[in-house]
């Protein structure tokens, strides 16, 4: 089913107003939004995504920090999922949005950075995966959602990238992204200073991704951090726990017989068969 002739000319070309210097999209979309429950179409829902990623480059790299919470919808789908993504040796990515385009997207990264390494004989650079990505979204208009950091360390430094699913970037010293990257951004900005040192960076990361765990719904778990630097990488997994269930002080069941019984009722339930239906199956 389609929408009328009225509004896919509107589509095609929308009205300008006379005075105005900017499309009037309000009263399109809500022209656009009528027709279609006269039509019997409803308008489909945004969704509802929710994660905290964030990055800070110190003085010998770079480290990426993220949660573990998975959503769908107000349900947690998985409560330790991975959110940093391997790209190369030393270039990793933590991805925002819905989960299977972030995986999807930085897979499909990789290899093509494989590709790039061995058709020029040389480590690929962290601007060359930051290039290829928003190349790859900008093509997509946003269908993609996937809110992408990129980090590493290559022969000119730690760079760090932040890539919109849109596909425009920005190379930033610390960087916050998802649902929760408003705190996550409050603790960044008012303790990051340049050239820290990586304990500091660590401590810094970690409380700035537990800011966003307790300000926000969709994000939650534990705390994981990625580590990279020109000679290794060290990804820890459950570097810190700021949902952590408390352990009960005394024991809650009680034995069998602690309340007393005053009545008791007994009813014995009661079927009545309506229709039977018997079939057989052939077992090969």
């Amino acid at each position: 089913m389609s929408l009328g002739t009225t509004a896919q000319q509107l589509l095609q070309s929308p009205q300008r107003h006379p005075l105005s210097a900017w499309p009037c999209c309000h009263p399109r979309n809500e022209f656009l939004e009528k027709e279609a429950s006269q039509q019997g179409l409803k308008v489909p829902k945004a969704r509802k995504t929710g994660t905290t990623i964030a990055a800070v480059v110190y003085k010998d790299g770079v480290i990426l920090g993220a949660d573990t919470r998975a959503t769908d919808d107000m349900v947690v789908a998985d409560k330790n999922c991975l959110k940093i993504h391997f790209i190369t040796s030393r270039i990793y990515c933590c991805g925002a949005g819905v989960a299977a385009d972030a995986k999807m997207t930085t897979q499909l990264l990789s290899s093509n950075l494989q590709l790039h390494a061995l058709s020029t004989g040389r480590e690929p650079r962290v601007v060359t995966a930051c290039r290829m990505l928003k190349q790859q979204l900008f093509r997509y208009k946003g269908h993609v959602g996937a809110s992408l950091i990129v980090g590493g360390v290559d022969c000119r430094g730690p760079h760090l990238y932040t890539v919109h699913p849109h596909g425009s970037t920005d190379k930033l010293p610390f960087v916050s992204m998802g649902s929760g990257a408003g705190a996550a951004m409050a603790i960044l900005e008012d303790r990051f200073k340049p050239d820290m040192e990586l304990k500091p960076a660590m401590d810094l990361l970690r409380d700035a991704i537990t800011a966003g765990i307790m300000c926000d719904l969709g994000s939650g778990s534990n705390v994981d951090l990625c580590v990279i630097t020109r000679e290794k990488v060290e990804m820890m997994r459950g570097f810190e726990q700021p949902g952590k269930r408390g352990e009960r002080y005394g024991s809650y069941r009680y034995q069998k017989g602690t309340t007393a019984v005053l009545t008791q009722s007994i009813k014995p339930l009661e079927v009545e068969l309506v229709e039977e239906h018997i079939q057989t199956i052939d077992m090969e």
